[in-house]
């Protein structure tokens, strides 16, 4: 991890040196000076990070020059950041007669301040020197074998794996069914079967199950079992491949086998195998071009042979398609029941009969909910665990102490160690990245977009300009995700990451990693520290707090100048001590959710903040000074109190994402009273950064408003509320400004409010629409919207049936029709339409009567709500032919109509009786979302894992 800190401090000084931003005399030699050390200093320190974080190898003074190389790191970029303070503060000053006159007063104002960083320049520069001085008597290479070098004297944990007894084995009933019928079946030409997922869910253990099954075995005239891991070089594994084959039909092996060279080992391979219909086995592929390297070991001799591999990274796998048909099973957390399973066969293997005893059954769920159905956690915890007295004290004991036991405990120490060895393998720019999961809760599903613009604000994501920081973050949390190491929680309708979190085992090895690195410091209610406690050495050089409290009066004496991020979590906390006008280098401030009522009074000497999220915070006014953050980018102040925005807001011209909505969820239900936005003041068309924006209420400043919205050129995202008929054309001539505009939502100002949108030629990069205005007619354009994935349409009054210029829109995955969106009697789904569709939802049409759905329409439809149609008594018999549909949701409807699905006596229940889910809601009150639900489970065959 000092590698990475050296390698991000490069990156501020080229920065740095590159802008050539020269205010003091030397500076710019200073800082040349700077990045040749740390240069010279980061072409052995993957090394010394392997060497310290190697417990068998590592003595105190490397773990020491590694963290005095990290805090260096460190202290460049907190003196940057505040020389970059100094020079705006000169900078930005009056124009006019009083303008030298200020300028003056500036220069002698900040002249301490500039003497104080060229002092800390120059103690760099010492501290550097002697840094590399020292590091020579540590003899630290520079060679890419360092890792090998730890890892051959390292006793590899997943050895195990490949030796595990089938009466062990638990859970994988379904992926052996599949993998089998995989490698027996289907095409002649080669096929790779790819079990892909995280470290510890028994992938190698279920290939390997496969792979010795006296059924495979006869179908192969051949196999070969091949580890491949981190340190393989082609030439062991070829030879390897050659020795197993040999042994396997007692032939000789090839003469002088160990003096071949690559071309010679991969053309004694293939004449083996040309005639043969084999099985090879790669376990635990890391690297992406591993297919290139192996791909002519193998004929292409259309006998059905067949390649196994195990890898914990989803591109590796894919990487494969290229050369060869691939199928991917991507492995699963085992279901409770089979987790439940697989303990007792590990905690009472060799007593009790394998049973669990009845006084040990509470506190045995609670350990088996802890591993999360991760099959490594569960044998290694149940091995610990069997090596204990059975009594509820006993097992309470280890259990309340388990991160403790995951550090110090033989029994677990190996889950430890593979669940880290994916963080390892990572490349420099993505450890802080996954490092940043370790700052939220345990089982915190983090919103992606939360996630990745805290990442861009703390400048750990990078662009070389071709695409957007937005962009490149989403890169950064899908490769995350192709490795394994990232869960995801929910997706949208779209396919695209909504949430993310990682499993609870892997976060206590993230947390331990990040305070072993200085990364985060952790507060916690009851963990016993103390306002003195806390300004300990780990805190001062630590970069990030992360605040899990209901008091925060414990931190009100901790030195706080050097921390970059804030995290407060849990309702409680006095906050304000936390932030002052010494919190320089502050760029992230995320309090969302806390009881903050106010917002920090000293707020607008945060220079450097990029993020601030006070969402779901009783805030109700920004304070003024906000203008003076003159590099924030983020601003969450979504369901807050706030509706008024200061107009110093419009200062603020790297802003990126302004999101403020207000939504009253304990009120009755009102189409436009739902959601409020906020007032914005003159002056808006100054945010040319802005990216996201909504909700803005028009009305305030009308048609002048709309017209100065025409210079936000790189807006994706625009919800505007409040609108009234005579902005139509206003509207109409900004949406056409917006190339980039990606989502959009209007909404009128009263029902009856007619818009008049039918100017617009084309929104060709539009995925999102919804519109809540009386439209009469469906404007032309809307039904050429080729990217459009979410439609919603309200308040319309559409006379015709809306349905023949909606259903051929190519790529359209969701529709809502709401709120007298159509005034007709018959709605009707032709044959062929809306081919894509998954999720349809109408509501409250207070004349339809009937629902006409053809065969072979909505033919990926999955989910089905029909809300509130007073004169909808009968179901539609076209829902028979949904084949996809999983859900069938219908609220507030009819009495007859949901008498006539009733699974007793209802004449038209035939119609849905294939459907896995049907609910029927009424509003119960007083709160929105308050419901009876009756729930219609017809008997479907479940699958096992």
């Amino acid at each position: 991890m000092a590698e990475t800190a050296v390698s991000f401090a490069l990156e501020e000084v080229f920065q740095f040196l590159k802008e050539e931003i020269i205010l003091l005399r030397g500076i710019h030699k200073d800082f040349s000076d700077i990045r040749d050390e740390l240069e010279s200093i980061q072409t052995f320190l993957k090394d010394a990070d392997i060497r310290a974080a190697d417990e068998a190898d590592a003595d105190n003074e490397i773990r020491t020059w590694v963290k005095q190389v990290r805090e260096a790191s460190f202290r460049i970029e907190d003196v940057i950041e505040e020389y970059h303070r100094l020079i705006h503060a000169v900078q930005v000053q009056p124009l006019g007669c009083g303008a030298l006159i200020s300028k003056i007063t500036s220069l002698i104002t900040t002249l301490n301040s500039r003497h104080q960083i060229a002092t800390e320049i120059r103690e760099i520069k010492l501290s550097l020197s002697v840094i590399k001085e020292r590091s020579e008597r540590y003899k630290f290479q520079v060679s890419q074998e360092t890792s090998s070098r730890s890892q051959d004297r390292w006793h590899d944990p997943r050895i195990g794996s490949l030796f595990i007894e089938e009466t062990e084995i638990v859970g994988f009933e379904f992926p052996r069914d599949e993998m089998v019928g995989w490698l027996l079946k289907g095409k002649k030409e080669p096929t790779v079967i790819s079990v892909v997922g995280m470290g510890g869910l028994g992938k190698t253990t279920l290939a390997k199950h496969v792979f010795d099954s006296e059924t495979v075995k006869s179908y192969f005239d051949c196999r070969a079992c091949i580890t491949v891991s981190q340190t393989y070089t082609v030439r062991g594994l070829l030879i390897d491949m050659i020795t197993q084959f040999c042994r396997q039909t007692n032939e000789p092996l090839p003469q002088m086998l160990h003096e071949m060279d690559e071309k010679s080992l991969i053309s004694e391979l293939r004449r083996y195998l040309e005639h043969k219909k084999y099985l090879i086995f790669f376990d635990d592929v890391w690297r992406e071009d591993f297919c290139n390297e192996v791909e002519f070991v193998m004929p292409k001799n259309n006998k059905s042979s067949r390649v196994i591999i195990t890898t914990r990274m989803m591109h590796v796998a894919e990487f494969f398609k290229k050369s060869f048909p691939v199928h991917v099973h991507n492995l699963q957390m085992l279901p409770p029941h089979k987790a439940w399973e697989l303990f007792c066969k590990k905690a009472f293997r060799f007593e009790l009969d394998g049973q669990c005893p009845a006084d040990l059954e509470g506190i045995s769920n609670e350990i088996v909910a802890k591993c999360k159905g991760l099959p490594l956690a569960i044998v290694a915890i149940g091995g610990l665990f069997s090596a204990k007295s059975k009594t509820v004290s006993e097992w309470q004991k280890v259990s309340q102490n388990l991160n403790l036991e995951l550090q110090r405990n033989a029994h677990l120490t190996s889950l430890t160690k593979i669940l880290s060895l994916s963080y390892e393998d990572l490349p420099y720019y993505l450890k802080p990245c996954m490092l940043y999961f370790g700052i939220y809760p345990e089982d915190y599903s983090i919103h992606h977009n939360k996630l990745t613009r805290q990442w861009i604000a703390e400048g750990l994501v990078k662009s070389d300009g071709r695409e957007t920081l937005e962009q490149v973050a989403d890169e950064y949390l899908t490769e995350l995700i192709y490795r394994s190491l990232v869960q995801v929680s929910t997706v949208g309708f779209a396919g695209n990451v909504k949430s993310c979190k990682v499993h609870d085992l892997l976060h206590k090895a993230i947390v331990s990693k990040a305070k072993e690195l200085s990364f985060c410091h952790f507060v916690e209610e009851g963990n016993g520290e103390s306002a003195s406690a806390i300004a300990t050495t780990t805190v001062e050089i630590s970069r990030r707090l992360s605040i899990d409290t209901s008091s925060n009066n414990m931190l009100k004496r901790t030195n706080n100048t050097h921390i970059r991020a804030i995290h407060a979590f849990g309702k409680g906390g006095l906050l304000e001590p936390l932030i002052s006008s010494k919190s320089r280098v502050l760029k992230v401030l995320n309090l969302e959710g806390t009881s903050l009522k106010d917002a920090p009074s000293d707020l607008g000497n945060l220079f450097h903040l990029r993020y601030l999220n006070l969402r779901n915070t009783k805030v109700g006014v920004l304070p003024k000074s906000v203008g003076k953050l003159q590099n924030l980018e983020t601003l969450d102040i979504r369901n807050t109190l706030v509706h008024k925005l200061p107009s110093e807001i419009n200062k603020l011209r790297k802003l990126r994402h302004l999101l403020a909505f207000h939504r009253n969820y304990k009120a009755e239900y009102s189409l436009l009273g739902f959601t409020s936005g906020v007032v914005v003041e003159k002056g808006i068309k100054n945010l040319t950064s802005l990216q996201s924006l909504y909700y803005v209420e028009v009305d305030h400043g009308g048609i002048d408003l709309i017209q100065e919205m025409k210079m936000l050129k790189q807006l994706r995202k625009l919800a505007l509320r409040r609108v009234r008929r005579e902005h139509g054309s206003a509207i109409c001539a900004l949406l056409v400004e917006l190339a980039h505009l990606q989502s959009l939502k209007v909404t009128v100002i009263g029902d009856d409010e007619v818009m008049d949108l039918g100017s617009i030629s084309s929104l060709p990069q539009l995925r999102r629409l919804k519109l809540k205005a009386r439209l009469d007619k469906i404007p032309n354009w809307i039904s050429k919207l080729d990217c459009i994935v979410n439609l919603r349409l309200a308040l319309c009054n559409f006379k015709d049936d809306p349905l023949r210029s909606l259903e051929k829109l190519p790529n359209l995955l969701q529709l809502s029709l709401w709120d007298k969106a159509y005034d007709g009697e018959i709605l009707h789904f032709q044959s062929e339409g809306f081919p894509k569709l998954k999720e349809l939802s109408l509501a409250r049409f207070l004349r339809l009567n009937s629902i006409i759905i053809d065969r072979e329409a909505l033919p990926l439809l999955e989910h089905f709500s029909i809300i509130k149609m007073p004169h909808l008594k009968k179901v539609s018999p076209g829902i028979k032919a949904l084949d996809n549909l999983k859900v069938l949701d219908f609220l507030n409807m009819p009495t007859e109509l949901e008498k006539s699905i009733d699974p007793e006596n209802g004449h038209d229940y035939w119609i849905i009786n294939h459907i896995p889910l049907v609910s029927i809601r009424h509003w119960a009150g007083p709160r929105l979302n308050d419901f009876d639900v009756r729930t219609i489970h017809p008997s479907s065959p479940t699958q096992e894992r």
